[in-house]
């Protein structure tokens, strides 16, 4: 559906059924260079299964208007904002890479809004190597290769999605290059280093008081499981009930391991949220 958020269209993906803010709502947030289609199998199986589901495009980012936010805390602040257009106090928010932080933030910013937190493929701080940001800039076809060729363990995880044994590097190659053609120039470098920007990582976990999981990829050599450490120790620090879980896949959890991605995702959003001292 498109949503006017703040005077300017943003298209969310609803899962398959229509949007009903008197349901629970599970919101999903992408990363860098992508948009909602990476959530495929979670939104679906979460709209049909007793939520509504918010699955936005981020500005700039194909079905969204630009200009794309060059900063986490606008991202998180435009987050607000699409759950105030579509009418929701509440939601379970679940972001990847990028994503995980823009969530973060969210929760952090708005710890009333957020019921429960899943940060997939994190890592705070979530630096980008000049290389990687040079390419970006300059070269984007080679950014793309080079992340595409990182985001994955394996050629074609069985039993991915969207079909078992399907061809997740091509698939990824593919959505990565529609992003870029239909976003404004040097997308993903914005995204990058809107990422690479991002200091406040640790600050912002102590205001969350939400349940959080952090789902962490056992071979991802975009955001090695080590790198949540940090993180954990600071929601440890502020006594936020967190676990996390490591699934056998790279840095694209929700393509090659889709099954297990839903049900980490979807046994921790179906709990009761807990109350956290302020």
């Amino acid at each position: 559906m498109i949503v006017d958020v703040s005077g300017k269209a943003a298209y969310a993906y609803t899962g398959g059924k229509s949007f009903d803010p008197a349901l629970p709502t599970a919101v999903f947030i992408h990363g860098a260079e992508h948009d909602h289609s990476v959530w495929a199998l979670q939104t679906r199986y979460f709209a049909h299964h007793g939520f509504s589901v918010l699955a936005p495009d981020l500005p700039g980012h194909c079905r969204s208007a630009g200009p794309a936010l060059a900063s986490i805390g606008e991202l998180a602040d435009w987050l607000a904002a699409l759950l105030d257009a579509t009418g929701t106090a509440r939601a379970f928010v679940a972001g990847h890479s990028m994503g995980s932080l823009v969530a973060l933030d969210f929760a952090a910013r708005y710890p009333e809004r957020a019921t429960h937190l899943a940060l997939i493929a994190t890592a705070v701080p979530m630096t980008v190597s000049d290389t990687l940001l040079d390419a970006a800039r300059e070269r984007e076809t080679e950014a793309i290769d080079m992340v595409n060729q990182w985001s994955h363990s394996t050629i074609a995880a069985k039993p991915s999605c969207p079909a078992p044994g399907f061809w997740l590097h091509g698939m990824n190659q593919r959505l990565m290059e529609r992003v870029a053609a239909t976003g404004e120039p040097r997308l993903f470098h914005t995204d990058f280093s809107t990422c690479n920007a991002y200091a406040d990582g640790l600050e912002r976990a102590a205001h969350v008081r939400c349940p959080v999981r952090l789902i962490a990829g056992k071979r991802d050599m975009m955001t090695p499981p080590r790198t949540t450490r940090a993180l954990a120790d600071a929601f440890r620090q502020s006594q936020v009930p967190f676990d996390i879980v490591t699934l056998d896949a790279g840095h694209a959890l929700m393509t090659e391991q889709p099954d297990a991605t839903l049900d980490a995702l979807f046994t921790f959003a179906s709990k009761l949220p807990v109350s956290v001292p302020g």
